[in-house]
């Protein structure tokens, strides 16, 4: 293999997922990669951005392709380097977030032989790969299949269901080299193989079956992530007269009278819970993380049928009658069609969903009362929610995760990491418009959270000034998964976004003070092995990697400290001091409040 070779397949690849509508490369540096790397700066037309930690590259690129929907590259050398690739690999696998993974090898010859950074990398990430494909040394003699394998690569990593692809290049030296003439392309610039045509369209007669199982019945609509359209969601609502129990990451948690902020506490209330039980769910995408609702819908004799972009059971409980597989938004825009114009008499008997047990059709007064319980219900959680935590002149968690949504401005996107931020954010936060909600809930670790919320701010920098330029980031994080990917500051502070970091430190796990085992064990052994304590000076931290931070000791700061930081622009941390006993503490108040209004 010449240097030539290497160059110029590696600028066919890159040529390829150009035209295919790739726009971004993360590159973590190593030597074996070279080929590609000085591939990507000739070609210059994917934006480059260089990150020496290769677990963070890789969740910075699925960042990106999670803001984006498009694959970015994440680019590694070979040995120990590939294999820092996998929690995000898993995390875009199991999310359906697209990502381009290609790895640098060694060639043949040295594998085998205690050659240094050589490992086994065939089927490296095993099963949470939607292909992959070892391209081998290059071989100008295979020039040919070149381009079919970098487009088919997007291909892969952007249907259905969209996902990560692993290319396994391997490269002799030397390393450094020109690129040759490249292989002819596609006219005008198309690439060579087109993206995948679904052909599973939701029918008219599925469509028709749908509205029938759901008009004149007490229902709900559990909006939860991947939702394509939030608009069809609030039309559907509006047509059928059924409240959405809103995930704020389905961007349906909006200031309606039938979107529903608060089911976890209103749940929480036997009386009410089995008061509110409907007929029919209609699940649309992931599920929130409320084991409260969770439960709920489990024990439900309802019809429940869910609806998901790529056709993915969200089920973990085996409750659903019936999964469709089409987008949800366009399925509820659809519906909302069909059931605007129609009466309230029985529904005809057509082929579809089984008839659904439980009372017989419902007069729109009714209806209108259904979804005015809950609202009420809604109402009534929201004002005592409000009243206990102001009570609190001290941070308290479900305080931090209302303040840092209701002060961002219009446009902006909120990254939450798992563990105790989602959940308060999920559980407390107000409806609002202008905010986009995401998370790492594919295999809902914590890991990679710093940098995730790096690539999505990469995602929406766009020129320093003027119309086009999209609003700043935030992250809201716990001080555990904070650390654990510190490594994600690496250079941020360089890179030109707008990037609010959060953090709330408890010094340590605060999740676990919730879970049996902080009662099952005596207080020393469930600090060592659960509360892990890890003393460290966070917003020294913060400063080693060149970001400004904040200390908040009041509440009734935090939300002009956030809104300030946003507006001021650039990486910036607002440290929040909570303690996990009182953190524990005031989460009882909240529910024993909310027991206290609803039932009154």
């Amino acid at each position: 293999m010449s240097e030539t070779t290497a160059a110029t397949f590696c600028a066919t690849l890159i040529d390829e997922w150009v035209r295919a509508g790739v726009t971004d490369a993360v590159v973590a540096p190593g030597s074996r990669s070279t080929p590609m790397v000085l591939a990507l700066v000739a070609d210059g037309r994917m934006r480059l951005h260089v990150h020496p930690d290769e677990r963070s590259a890789g969740f910075v690129a699925l960042g990106i392709g999670m803001a984006t929907g498009r694959p970015a590259v994440a680019l590694t050398t070979s040995g120990t380097a590939a294999v820092e690739l996998h929690p995000a690999v898993v995390e875009a696998h199991e999310a359906g977030v697209p990502m381009l993974v290609c790895t640098a090898d060694r060639p043949p010859e040295l594998h085998g032989v205690g050659a240094p950074q050589t490992v086994d990398q065939q089927q490296l990430f095993g099963r949470a790969v939607r292909l992959f494909s070892d391209a081998g040394v290059p071989d100008p003699t295979s020039s040919a299949s070149w381009r079919s394998l970098a487009a088919q690569a997007v291909v892969r990593s952007t249907a259905s269901p969209p996902g990560p692809v692993h290319l396994n290049l391997a490269f002799r030296e030397p390393l450094v080299g020109d690129a040759g003439l490249l292989p002819a392309g596609r006219p005008a610039g198309r690439p060579w193989h087109l993206p995948v045509v679904a052909s599973s369209e939701t029918t008219t007669d599925h469509l028709d079956a749908l509205a029938s199982a759901m008009a004149g019945r007490r229902g709900v609509i559990l909006a939860g992530g991947r939702i394509d359209d939030a608009g069809g969601v609030q039309a559907l609502a509006r047509a059928i007269g059924w409240p959405v129990l809103a995930d704020p990451r389905s961007g349906s948690r909006v200031p309606e009278s039938f979107i529903i902020s608060h089911a976890d506490e209103i749940l929480r209330v036997p009386a009410l819970a089995e008061a509110l039980r409907p007929d029919v769910v209609l699940r649309l995408g992931s599920l929130p993380t409320s084991k409260v609702l969770a439960q709920w819908l489990s024990g439900l004799d309802a019809w429940q049928v869910g609806v998901d972009i790529d056709g993915t059971r969200y089920d973990p409980d085996r409750s659903l009658d019936g999964l469709i597989a089409a987008a949800p938004g366009r399925v509820c825009a659809e519906l909302a069609d069909r059931l605007a114009g129609s009466d309230d008499a029985e529904p005809p008997a057509i082929p579809g969903p089984p008839a659904i047990p439980g009372p017989p059709a419902i007069n729109g007064a009714v209806a209108s009362s259904w979804v005015g319980a809950w609202a009420h219900a809604d109402a009534v959680v929201a004002e005592a929610i409000a009243t206990t935590l102001a009570c609190h002149a001290e941070p308290t968690e479900p305080a931090i995760a209302r303040d840092v949504v209701r002060a961002l401005p219009d446009g902006a996107t909120l990254v939450v990491s798992s563990s105790m931020p989602i959940r308060d954010v999920e559980w407390y936060s107000a409806p609002r418009v202008g905010l986009r909600v995401l998370a790492n809930r594919g295999a809902n670790g914590i890991d990679g959270v710093v940098s995730t919320a790096v690539g999505v701010a990469l995602a929406a920098k766009r020129s320093p000034a003027g119309p086009d330029r999209r609003g700043p980031t935030a992250l809201l994080i716990g001080d555990v998964a904070f650390l654990h990917d510190a490594n994600g500051l690496l250079g941020a502070a360089r890179r030109g976004i707008d990037l609010t970091i959060v953090v709330v430190d408890n010094d340590g796990g605060g999740i676990f003070s919730f879970l049996p085992q902080a009662a099952a064990l005596p207080a020393e052994p469930f600090e060592l092995l659960y509360g892990t304590p890890h003393g460290v000076d966070l917003v020294g931290l913060a400063a080693a990697h060149g970001v400004a931070a904040q200390v908040v000791d009041r509440q009734v700061d935090l939300a002009g400290a956030v809104a300030a930081s946003a507006a001021l622009g650039g990486v910036q941390l607002v440290l929040v001091r909570t303690d996990r006993e009182t953190n524990v503490a005031v989460h009882d108040e909240l529910h024993a409040a909310v027991a206290v209004a609803l039932g009154s």
